[in-house]
């Protein structure tokens, strides 16, 4: 009878990198293996090499951010350490459910991309915009109007002419809707 599965959540440590080599759904930090996805645990051995741990999920199950992904975000609230966000959009596949997300002050940069672990078990994802195409592609002005990105780090009301300091999104063609 095999053994029952075991079950991880991002951010789980999973064993050390000298017992395994990290495998799909797992990242290393500090000489440890670590889950970067909620599913459920694989270990395969291969010859005289150590063992390969992966992490796996469930085809039917709802489809969760994990480390490296892009992600499409609703900014819910701002303070002047961080914005609050609801995650809607893995890549461009919609969520059944969001996640909540935080953006720190000091990640929003457009680069040094730094190697951000997932959360706690209660889905709240630490993101980043340390990429060219990452950063605000939608932004509504204080008039209520949609702002027009006027550098990459600018955005301008057409109706007041403000501007406002944004780290703008440099948006790739094949992603945009005509």
């Amino acid at each position: 009878m095999a053994p029952p599965a075991r079950y991880c959540v991002p951010g789980e440590r999973l064993c050390s990198t000298e017992e395994a080599t990290a495998g799909s759904g797992t990242y290393t930090r500090h000489g440890f293996i670590f889950s970067s996805l909620a599913g459920c645990l694989e270990r395969k051995n291969e010859d005289n090499e150590l063992p390969v741990v992966s992490v796996v999920r469930d085809s039917e199950s709802q489809l969760l951010p994990n480390v490296g992904a892009v992600v499409t975000c609703k900014v819910c609230s701002i303070n002047s350490r961080f914005a609050k966000v609801h995650i809607l959009y893995v890549g461009s596949t919609p969520l059944k459910s969001t996640f909540r997300g935080t953006i720190r002050k000091e990640d929003i940069r457009a680069t040094e991309k730094d190697k951000i672990s997932l959360g706690d078990a209660q889905s709240n994802y630490l993101l980043s915009t340390a990429e060219n195409e990452l950063g605000v592609v939608v932004a509504r002005s204080e008039a209520g109007v949609q702002m027009v990105p006027i550098s990459w780090c600018e955005m301008q009301c057409p109706r007041t002419h403000t501007k406002e300091f944004r780290k703008v999104a440099r948006v790739q063609p094949q992603f945009l809707q005509t």
